[in-house]
């Protein structure tokens, strides 16, 4: 194994807690909900010894991991890691409207038609795109063998199909809670998850979820 990821989505957001979608394009913070979770994953995971901890440039991501920013560890945002934009309906109003307009792209994208997207917003394979210049980043550290990833849901969800070589369309197999954990092992070129959808420190410390 040359390298251990530990690859963890942000806690939850007020919008999180309404369903409204945010997207790339909007800059939210964690909510109280949200704090709590962060602390908790923080308690569990703070000996593990991370060289260095990855964030999206999102605010929501640096907060989640701010115990580990706050203990001195080495810290950089990548773009790439950033949320999928979802252009004219970031921080629109969760009524019958969005979700068919929602239920008709994630048809689109089941279907493999994974340029589509909304006006003003991302494709799967736009995203895709910038999440492999992010991790040659990530592995082109070789000093780097146990590291910390903060990022988002949907980017998450299409990470992991990247990383395991498996069709953009299997996004929905990845479950994706606030702060829940995939660990991944590098060998090589090769991507194995050796955590998948984790949330035991949620479990452990009592973070009351919504």
């Amino acid at each position: 194994m040359d390298k251990e990821i530990y690859i963890i989505r942000h806690g939850e957001t007020e919008l999180n807690r309404q369903g409204i979608v945010q997207g790339r394009g909007i800059n939210s913070d964690l909510n109280d909900t949200g704090r709590k979770q962060a602390a908790a994953f923080y308690e569990m995971y703070k000996d593990v010894p991370f060289d260095k901890v990855y964030t999206s440039e999102l605010k929501r991501t640096h907060q989640t991991v701010k115990g580990f920013i706050d203990a001195g560890m080495p810290w950089q945002q990548l773009p790439g890691l950033d949320e999928l934009a979802w252009g004219i309906w970031e921080g629109a109003e969760n009524d019958e409207k969005a979700i068919a307009a929602f239920k008709d792209m994630m048809e689109r994208w089941t279907s493999g038609d994974y340029d589509a997207h909304f006006e003003g917003g991302e494709s799967p394979n736009e995203v895709v795109a910038r999440q492999k210049e992010a991790f040659e980043v990530i592995k082109s550290a070789p000093n780097e063998k146990t590291v910390l990833v903060c990022m988002h849901g949907r980017a998450m969800r299409l990470l992991l199909c990247l990383l395991t070589n498996r069709p953009l369309k299997d996004m929905t197999e990845f479950p994706h809670q606030n702060t829940t954990l995939y660990k991944v092992e590098l060998t090589g070129d090769q991507y194995v998850i050796t955590a998948f959808n984790n949330t035991d420190h949620l479990n452990h410390f009592s973070v009351e979820q919504d």
